[in-house]
């Protein structure tokens, strides 16, 4: 894997911001697009787009083929038993809350309980908070230890008869942690409870294999690996996905209706109303072609061997303050002694380089670590180690420049 042939095939990294080349560092809120992926979207439009599944003209047929056949590839890409596994959703966000809107509502009982972890992004939260008031269920978390790693002793010793359902984050999109979440399935499904996994981070960053893991739901979105946003994915087992009653109705979701009832049609497409995200679908299967020929296992390894290399770095700069083990993947989260983040951040954008700064929508993590707020660079297949010594030298810049204005 070349990093920097990679880059070529991404136009908007051709560019200069403020003057510099730029450095793209806020991968894990989005990724940037490969030239395949935008050139699919804009094929489907200028000669395929039109509404799935129910016309028999040319075009309807057409745009059939592309959705269901962008189905079949994020089946194969997570090695699901069955397309039918696979739903189509806005992204990660609205995959967790199907599952806590609908089969989590359906099973809780007052006292039964909801297992967590403390790093846990607010989509594979709030979800739970809510799901919790609504049926009387209890929320437990996980110790996490002082580094940001959880111990599967630590998780047994949560767990109880009590508990219905586990969910964790795969890899922390603060911490950059990535949890052992097959052994923690596991230990679910000694306690009859299942397992859904936040699959956000690591999706687009690691070979994904479902089965294996014996999750029973993974959500992921398109967006952070390469495909356009609006689209994401709730995988789900399809005896749970067939049990669970649909949280949106209309158009295409319904077998049949009558003035005063209505049945619905099997999954996944019970869980898809109304008009799907077609140009979505077909975006991120041309993303999936895209991840597939570059290799998943080389991705990992660049995502892991960068992570560490911007974290080795870093630590030597003095002031730096670094969150999270040295064992991770994707990003470092770090802060700069005295200096707000956002500051941080606005000045490494003057050297071209564009980072995240904030609480990263994990504010209970945030009081864990002591901090209101950090700042974030998270890398992709096509970022260097030229990059983090960019990210490095602007840190550097950063201190000198505000040791001088406080001076």
């Amino acid at each position: 894997m070349n990093p920097l042939e990679l880059r070529k095939q991404f136009p908007i990294l051709d560019q200069e911001v403020n003057g510099h080349p730029l450095v793209y560092l806020d991968n894990a809120a989005s990724s940037q697009k490969p030239r395949r992926v935008i050139d699919a979207i804009v094929r489907y439009y200028e000669h395929d787009h039109a509404n799935v599944h129910r016309g028999v003209h040319t075009l309807a047929s057409r745009a059939t083929d592309a959705y269901e056949g962008a189905r079949e590839k994020v089946a194969r890409f997570l090695n699901a038993a069955s397309e039918r596994e696979i739903v189509f959703t806005r992204g990660t966000t609205s995959a967790l809350n199907i599952v806590a809107r609908s089969y989590a509502r359906a099973v809780l009982r007052e006292g039964d309980e909801i297992v967590l972890t403390p790093m846990e992004h607010h989509a594979n939260l709030i979800p739970w908070q809510q799901a919790a008031k609504a049926t009387g269920a209890v929320l437990r978390y996980i110790p996490m230890q002082p580094d940001g790693r959880i111990l599967l002793e630590d998780v047994e010793a949560t767990l109880t008869d009590r508990t219905k359902i586990v969910s964790v984050t795969h890899v922390s999109n603060v911490l950059g942690v990535v949890n052992p979440v097959k052994e923690i399935a596991a230990l679910a499904h000694r306690r009859g409870a299942v397992m859904v996994v936040d699959g956000a981070q690591s999706a687009p960053h690691m070979k994904v294999d479902v089965r294996d893991i014996d999750c029973d739901f993974y959500a992921f979105s398109g967006h952070k690996m390469c495909g356009p946003t609006g689209i994401g994915v709730l995988y789900g087992k399809l005896d749970l996905l067939d049990r669970m009653e649909p949280v949106e109705y209309g158009g295409e979701m319904i077998e049949h209706v009558d003035y005063y009832d209505a049945t619905w049609k099997e999954s996944p497409w019970r869980f898809e109303g109304g008009t799907p995200i077609i140009a979505g679908a077909v975006g991120l299967a041309a993303a999936i072609d895209f991840l597939t020929e570059v290799g998943m296992d080389e991705i990992d390894r660049h995502s892991a061997a960068l992570a560490r290399y911007a974290y080795d770095r870093l630590s030597a700069i003095e002031g730096v303050t670094l969150y999270g083990p040295r064992e991770r993947t994707g990003l470092v989260t770090f802060n700069l002694d005295g200096i707000h983040p956002h500051d941080v951040a606005t000045v490494l954008d003057t050297e071209g380089i564009a980072i995240r700064a904030g609480h990263h929508c994990c504010q209970p993590l945030m009081r864990k670590l002591g901090v209101t707020a950090t700042a974030r660079a998270s890398f992709y297949l096509y970022n260097t180690e030229e990059d983090v010594e960019r990210l490095a030298a602007a840190l550097i810049k950063a201190k000198e420049f505000f040791g001088h204005a406080i001076g």
